[in-house]
């Protein structure tokens, strides 16, 4: 089965990229024109054809797709037209931080959804329970950037004990370890909360079902503490079916990620995402969605692995 994934991996990733340059060929956007700026509008025909040239945007959407992917599997990825810079260093600059953001926050939404999962679920019907399930269903309506905005204006501008945004201080020209985990404290607790209803809800309804299994009820049965039924024996089964949700929550986590790092102005990438969609970027796009896409499929592969260590009836050839 993991073998199986990572084969089909390839077909999709390829199928993905076509589409890119393929809706991006379609946009009425004119990537020349956005290029060139504000010359774009003085500049004659003449001119916008010869940039139009030089870029390659002349040529026909399976040429240009298929002299990127020739180029992308040499470890060229080719140069953005809007940023002025290799697409390499473009996201070699900006993953890091994006990863760091993700990383922060869905370790940070996996451990408080569980513990707040397993609090409800132990005392189903409780005002626990009740208050648990209820705020879960309000973050689940709630939008990533709304809770952003509400977390600045909370804890920023009414409280100020946190930075509104940005990577370091106002004037610091150096990234110190203490700037960057000041300021990536609010964005990641708001990117956890828009991913924590999920985990919460799937936790308490797991374990609770698993609370009522004949073999927890056995295991009290033979007087067992109540803290080793939980942890030994409704916990490991109650949260298998949280495994395979951690990796249906990464489309889920990338698109918060971005809307995320646009509030806080966090420097991922998200900026050069917004920038690349809008002046039809085509080397930039394409290889952002592929990381994007690559992410997704590995977190579903990542989900089976989990779920097949958990569960040893799960077998996993190649």
């Amino acid at each position: 089965m993991t073998a199986r994934r990572v084969l089909l991996a390839v077909p999709v990733l390829l199928a993905v990229t076509l589409g890119v340059f393929a809706i991006a060929a379609a946009s009425p956007f004119d990537p020349v024109r956005a290029y060139a700026g504000t010359a774009g509008l003085t500049a004659s025909q003449e001119n916008l054809d010869q940039i139009r040239h030089n870029l390659g945007y002349d040529q026909p959407l399976l040429a240009r797709w298929w002299e990127w992917l020739g180029s992308a599997l040499t470890g060229d990825l080719g140069d953005s037209a809007t940023l002025r810079a290799p697409v390499s260093q473009v996201v070699g600059e900006r993953l890091g931080w994006s990863v760091l953001l993700c990383a922060l926050a869905f370790v940070l939404a996996v451990v408080l959804g569980t513990v707040l999962g397993v609090l409800a679920a132990r005392r189903r019907g409780s005002l626990l329970d009740r208050a648990v399930t209820a705020t879960a269903y309000v973050l689940e309506a709630a939008p990533p950037f709304w809770l952003g905005l509400l977390a600045v204006w909370l804890f920023a501008l009414n409280l100020g004990v946190l930075p509104a945004g940005g990577l370091t201080d106002t004037g610091s020209e150096v990234a110190t370890f203490g700037q960057i985990a000041e300021h990536v404290v609010l964005p990641a607790l708001v990117l956890a909360v828009s991913q924590l209803p999920w985990f919460v809800l799937y936790v308490r309804q797991g374990v609770g079902d698993a609370l009522d299994e004949d073999p927890v009820r056995g295991a009290r049965a033979r007087g067992l503490r109540e803290r080793t039924v939980l942890l030994q024996h409704a916990l490991r089964s109650g949260l298998l079916p949280v495994l395979t949700l951690i990796g249906s929550r990464v489309p889920e986590l990338i698109t918060g990620a971005l809307l995320v790092e646009t509030v806080f102005s966090w420097p991922g990438i998200a900026a050069a995402t917004v920038e690349a969609a809008t002046a039809v970027d085509f080397p930039l796009l394409a290889a952002l969605t592929v990381l994007a896409t690559a992410a997704v499929l590995a977190g579903n592969l990542l989900s089976d692995l989990l779920y097949g260590l958990a569960d040893p009836r799960v077998a996993f050839d190649g």
